[in-house]
């Protein structure tokens, strides 16, 4: 079968065109080090790397996640390290009032002292991360908590105005944890339907600690003056100084149960910060799962999205070679002419 001239000039187009796509699609390759530039060069393969990038965006976010909140779970350590400190104080400024040989001066000077803490205790709590207030639950942008006074301005509570719901955190796919941030169950108090602590305990407590105080203070002088006998609890004016008189003889008994009162609040932030232990604990899991994932994910799309440069590069030569000698052969081809059938 005789085989004309159109015929092999279009087979050689043809080989040449696709030995140039070849080794065009193989120098796209080494000069991007990826295996596929677009949908159309293998669209599962592409497909499949479009998922792990996705993939690997969100691991990243959930990694970017779990530090911030192992942050704020440190901070909250440190917070509650200074919080210890002044309770601390204040339980031994109460042991020292109680056995009630102190004089004025010295109850006076505790009583300051004490109010000093207590200012401690709420800048401590109100301490932020990030400008984002930690013991203020959902409410991070406004300090939650604030000194109460009495009516001559001198500290005498703490008030807590924060949130009562926890910060949520979401740390993995459908996995979230709640940060304990809410500062009405760290410092105590009334628990509504939902479980949430209100915060008054604390602020009783110092109210009533300060009351007790202000009491031994103002009237100790007075009524170590006073004769008992002489009173009639007939008469209203002198049943009051009674009332007064009684206050006064249980005040060390009543100063030596603020004692347990404040064990009981001690042991309520010691509560809140093994909730921060197990939280911290999670979260250190979490992290080194999410940092396993990462490298899981990483290599896999390297091993479909990367290319072996030097597999590639000697698949480069060879299609070059093949390239080159079709070029070769086609100069031969095209050289022939009318002249070569006449001869």
């Amino acid at each position: 079968m005789r085989v004309s001239s159109n015929v092999t000039y279009n087979d050689f187009i043809k080989n040449l065109g696709t030995n140039a796509s070849k080794v065009q699609k193989t120098l796209n390759q080494l000069s991007s080090l990826k295996e596929v530039s677009q949908s159309s060069d293998n669209p599962l393969l592409v497909a499949k790397i479009m998922n792990l990038n996705v993939s690997l965006a969100k691991n990243t976010t959930y990694g970017q996640e779990i530090k911030d909140s192992q942050d704020w779970i440190n901070t909250e350590f440190s917070a509650l390290k200074g919080v210890n400190d002044s309770m601390n104080n204040i339980r031994r400024l109460v042991q020292h009032s109680a056995n009630g040989t102190q004089d004025i001066d010295e109850i006076k000077a505790n009583r300051n002292e004490i109010q000093q803490e207590i200012q401690g205790i709420v800048e401590a709590l109100n301490t932020n991360f990030d400008g984002r207030y930690i013991f203020g639950g959902t409410n991070t942008t406004k300090p939650p908590f604030e000194v109460s006074r009495d009516a001559d301005g001198n500290v005498n509570g703490i008030i807590y105005a924060g949130s009562q719901t926890e910060v949520s955190r979401e740390i993995a796919d459908n996995v979230s944890i709640d940060l304990p941030t809410n500062g009405g169950k760290l410092i105590g108090g009334r628990v509504d339907g939902n479980g949430q602590a209100n915060g008054s305990d604390m602020n009783d407590f110092f109210t009533s600690l300060m009351d007790d105080m202000n009491f031994y203070i103002e009237n100790k002088e007075r009524l170590s003056t006073i004769d008992r006998s002489s009173l009639d609890p007939a008469i209203p004016a002198d049943q009051a100084v009674l009332n007064d008189l009684n206050r006064f003889d249980k005040w060390a008994v009543n100063m030596s149960n603020n004692i347990s009162k404040v064990d009981n609040l001690k042991n309520s932030i010691s509560d809140f910060q093994t909730q921060i232990d197990a939280i911290a604990n999670r979260l250190k899991s979490a992290g080194e799962r999410n940092e396993a994932d990462k490298l899981s994910l990483t290599s896999t799309l390297s091993e479909r999205q990367d290319v072996d440069v030097a597999e590639k590069y000697m698949e480069y030569q060879n299609q070059m070679l093949a390239y080159q000698a079709t070029m070769s052969m086609g100069t031969k081809i095209m050289q022939t002419s009318i002249l070569d059938y006449v001869r």
